[in-house]
């Protein structure tokens, strides 16, 4: 490629690393709007930091692999592995000063206000001392394991994530040596301190308190808090190994021995005791973080559950239940007559699909049951039903996807469960991991056999459900169904994948076919004369062919609107007007994926388990799924249009690689999507249990105009 091609190039994308680290300041912007109750706020802080964590373990870690393997080849932004990781470093120090001035300088002394405070103990009084002294004897103390190292105790393996204390001791006669005393995570990090109101000491701060009598018999001479994050970023060949699940085990035994990628102190860390740690770890300085503390802001989820007071927390928005389901006392009974059935958690409650397992579990007419797991919460309420489903002896098929990154180990124990009680577990596919949210039914009915399906763009979990936004639709349609039946015989068996399909596209066979087709389409009618309009809501965006050709679409005048929450590597062009990026960070985490291409006006309306990436397009089984009822397609536009006219939240992607930000509001108005979305869902539940008409399909105008 020649420079002058390579800088064009330049002016397509944005790294995806540095994309994914401005998302995360996004978030971390939370932090600082007025409008946001005080302990919303701290979440906010509690979230970018188990971001960054995460951040650190895949994406930095795989960077520096790159870099050590002599991969250090640019990306399509034009920027190496290697430079990456130095503009990474700049953005993460900015990121992590700015978290910490609000922590300290905003949100903790508005919360001091409020009767809310952390302390040190030894800014405590008297009897709170004594009370701590006390806690400490009882509660703390049994549990920990001070650690010596000297020549007959070797550097131990640290916990990748913990917090940690590193001691200097003085002895007797004059030798030295060093220790550790982890805080351990299976204790209360924040400390309440009685007859104080909202007071709280922090475990570490009473452990240092009580550092001498861990070590009776050695001087302190220095301690200092610090923490290491270790390189996650493993590959697991599925493809060669006999035994997935015991290969798979054995990697997460694994991961307690990986090399660190991030050391981080609370302090200056620029003492003889900072500096033997980091040689014992040998870890480079451009992963070493000297941070003004505490560490591992993630735990400060337990300070918000605390310290709830409703003036500092958001009031609830109460899950609606689709009308359909009230209407009719069977959840199959409610697809029967509906046809099809959209159910959008949060704003829906998630409870109708657990009813719906339920209901299948203690139906004898229930055949069969076929289900995706990727992620499911720790005693979740689909793996129940499942069980109970097969333990009544129904055919349950589950297409387990053991390689989930940081929940292999939940679902290896669930998987077992469901083995145990009888149902089929199929671990995943060999080579991609399965992504895509699908569950068939097979009901007998007036001795014919129907089937029901549930396809959808989040996991089959009731905690997260709770908490992302996403969209599924409840269908007994025959093509549909006969389409997800093919999907679980290709996932089970050796059937030939999609090659007789009706409606589904399914990666990595025809999905990415379908979405570029669908793209084209529109660029060759805006060629031929026709308006041509796209709107696409992805959580990511990141696949160079995708991107070019969205590019394409853009110079030759479709309208793209494009909701992108997180990474976005799609760096629009200055005086490119007819091509808008937003991202909408707000209460509940955007994971939907939705699309809308307009056809000459006879609009095709897609929802999709899979990102632009070419992870998900190439590398993963995924699904692509019209909506065909006009009801829903009304439904799903308007969620649309809410976002589109979102200026409470959402911020614009800019030609710089920057985005617009959002206003400093001490109040919020009617443009906040979320909001708007729950009380439009709620209300047409109401509106449809009075009987009222719902409203008409709102179709695309042309654009411009």
């Amino acid at each position: 490629m020649s420079g002058e091609a390579a800088e064009s190039d330049r002016k397509l994308f944005i790294s995806r690393e540095l994309s994914w680290l401005d998302f995360n300041s996004r978030v971390l912007d939370e932090a600082e709007v007025p409008a946001n109750p005080l302990l919303e706020r701290i979440k906010f802080i509690a979230i970018t930091s188990g971001n960054l964590d995460e951040f650190f373990m895949v994406r930095i870690a795989g960077l520096r692999q790159l870099v050590r393997s002599g991969r250090d080849l640019p990306d399509p932004a034009g920027n190496r592995p290697s430079r990456e990781l130095e503009l990474a470093r700049r953005k993460i120090e900015r990121l992590l000063r700015k978290q910490y001035r609000l922590l300290h300088e905003s949100i903790l002394p508005a919360l001091e206000e409020h009767s809310v405070a952390l302390r040190r103990p030894s800014e405590l009084g008297v009897k709170s001392r004594e009370y701590l002294t006390g806690y400490f004897s009882s509660k703390v103390f049994p549990v920990l394991s001070p650690l010596a190292v000297d020549a007959a105790h070797p550097f131990p393996l640290l916990n990748s994530g913990s917090v940690e204390i590193a001691l200097s001791l003085r002895f007797g006669n004059g030798a030295t040596a060093h220790g550790f005393v982890e805080v351990p995570e299976v204790l209360d990090r924040f400390i309440p301190v009685p007859g104080s109101g909202h007071t709280y000491v922090l475990l570490e701060d009473l452990i240092i308190e009580n550092l001498p009598r861990l070590f009776p018999d050695a001087e302190i001479l220095e301690s200092l808090a610090f923490r290491i994050t270790r390189d996650m970023d493993l590959v697991i060949d599925d493809e060669s190994v006999v035994d997935l699940v015991s290969s798979i085990g054995k990697t997460l035994k694994m991961r307690r021995h990986r090399d660190p990628i991030r050391l981080e102190y609370a302090g200056s860390g620029r003492g003889e005791l900072a500096e033997w740690l980091r040689d014992q770890l040998n870890i480079e300085d451009l992963f070493i973080y000297r941070l003004r503390g505490p560490l591992h802001l993630k735990q400060f989820f337990e300070l918000a559950a605390k310290a709830r007071m409703p003036e500092l927390i958001e009031s609830s928005w109460p899950p609606a239940e689709p009308a359909e389901f009230s209407l009719s006392g069977s959840i199959f009974s409610a697809i029967d007559k509906a046809g099809s059935i959209l159910l959008a958690p949060p704003f829906h409650s998630f409870s109708p699909l657990v009813r719906l397992l339920e209901e299948a579990a203690q139906d004898p007419d229930v055949l069969a049951i076929k289900q995706t797991l990727y992620r499911v919460s720790g005693n979740s309420p689909v793996v129940r039903a499942l069980q109970r489903a097969a333990e009544r002896g129904k055919q349950v098929t589950v297409v387990v996807e053991l390689k989930a990154r940081f929940d292999e180990g939940n679902n290896i124990e669930w998987a077992r469960r469901l083995d145990e009680s009888g149902a089929h577990v199929v671990y995943g596919v060999a080579g991609l991991k399965v992504h895509c949210k699908a569950l068939l039914i097979v009901r007998r009915e007036e001795g014919e056999l129907r089937r029901y399906v549930h396809l959808g763009t989040g996991n089959y979990n009731d905690k997260t459900a709770a908490l992302y936004t996403d969209c599924g639709i409840l269908s007994n349609d025959p093509e549909l169904c006969f389409d997800v039946g093919n999907l679980f015989n290709t996932l089970t068996g050796y059937s030939s994948p999609g090659t007789s399909w009706c409606k589904l596209a399914a990666a990595p066979f025809s999905l990415r076919a379908r979405i570029e087709s669908l793209i084209r389409r529109e660029i060759d009618n805006v060629r031929a004369g026709a308006p041509g309009r796209i709107i696409a809501k992805m959580n990511s965006l990141s696949d160079e062919k995708i991107i070019r050709l969205l590019h394409e679409a853009a110079d030759a005048g479709v309208e793209i609107q494009l909701i992108v929450r997180g990474i976005c590597c799609l760096r629009p062009r200055p005086g490119v007007e007819n091509l808008r990026i937003i991202s909408i960070v707000d209460r509940y985490l955007e994971h939907s994926r939705v699309m809308i291409f307009h056809n000459h006006g006879d609009e095709e309306y897609y929802l999709s388990s899979a990102d632009w990436m070419t992870r998900n397009l190439d590398r993963r089984v995924e699904l692509l799924f019209p909506v065909d009822d006009p009801g829903i397609r009304s439904v799903l536009r308007r969620m649309l249009e809410f976002q589109l006219a979102d200026t409470d939240k959402a911020r614009q992607l800019l030609p710089t690689g920057a985005y617009t930000r959002v206003p400093m509001l001490e109040h919020y108005t009617s443009s906040r999507s979320q909001r708007a979305t729950s009380d439009y869902l709620r209300h047409l539940t109401e509106e449809k249990l009075r009987g009222e008409p719902g409203e008409p399909l709102k179709v695309f105008d042309s654009p411009r105009e």
